[in-house]
């Protein structure tokens, strides 16, 4: 089994991958609070985590947690020889320059999404996006309402995608007098309840819609995804994989 520590253990999504580990072994989690265990997880401070690494002999790192944190823990990976899986979003470009940096030194695998439908769509986005050239695009997604950045990075790396296909400009929003220009898509994040996690692309034109969504019944779907990605990078070669990567594999 996968020896597994978990940065952001005490969150949502740490208890979920703890919930998940059927064929991993959850042995360490990285959190800043003064919790000492998370059901029956050992809890330490991430500016101990490189120290905890080697004692707990981890195989890999599985981080959903805040840039800073998981920053530091990526650190802390670089000094132990760890691999480590990236489910953090927000990152600024110093901080995804910092990841990079580390990818030289161990294998890291950064994902917005560890869902495997949403693989398939992102792949279903570039095949729409580039055949129907000229229909408009609209993308929106919605998350629950402690979700702190904006628009999701799941979103983001469709927009990523399309904008590989397409020369379009993202609009975040639109207020007051604000029409359409031919080259935008227009981006809209909504904040509500426990929604797990909904994107949909809209393509509209030559008088018909079609719409590629996704939606995500429970976040155990994320969690066994990025322990799949943990077994999946242990004993690779150091440098930047892709959630893709596992699924092709």
């Amino acid at each position: 089994m996968t020896r597994v520590a978990v940065n952001g253990v005490t969150g949502q999504m740490g208890g979920a991958v703890i919930e998940a580990a059927t064929d991993s072994e959850v042995v360490v989690g990285f959190a800043t609070s003064d919790t000492d265990t998370v059901d029956g997880v050992p809890v330490v401070h991430p500016a101990d985590a490189a120290a905890a690494l080697r004692e707990y002999d981890v195989d890999a790192v599985v981080d959903f947690a805040i840039p800073d944190g998981a920053l530091t823990v990526a650190e802390a990976c670089v000094e132990a020889g760890v691999p480590m899986v990236v489910g953090t979003t927000g990152f600024d470009e110093d901080g995804m320059a910092r990841l990079n940096d580390a990818s030289d030194s161990i294998p890291l695998l950064k994902a917005a999404n560890f869902s495997q439908g949403i693989q398939v769509l992102q792949r279903l986005v570039r095949e729409a996006v580039g055949t129907l050239e000229d229909y408009d695009l609209e993308l929106m997604e919605t998350h629950h309402n402690r979700k702190v950045d904006a628009p999701s990075g799941t979103a983001n790396s469709i927009l990523a995608v399309i904008q590989e296909e397409r020369d379009v400009e993202p609009v975040y929003g639109r207020e007051g007098h604000a029409p359409r220009e031919e080259d935008e898509i227009g981006v809209f994040a909504r904040r509500a309840g426990d929604i797990r996690g909904e994107h949909e692309l809209v393509l509209a034109g030559n008088d018909e819609v079609l719409s590629l969504s996704h939606r995500a019944e429970d976040r155990g779907v994320f969690a066994a995804g990025a322990l799949d990605a943990a077994t999946w990078l242990v004993g690779r070669d150091a440098g930047w994989y892709a959630f893709g990567d596992v699924v092709d594999a």
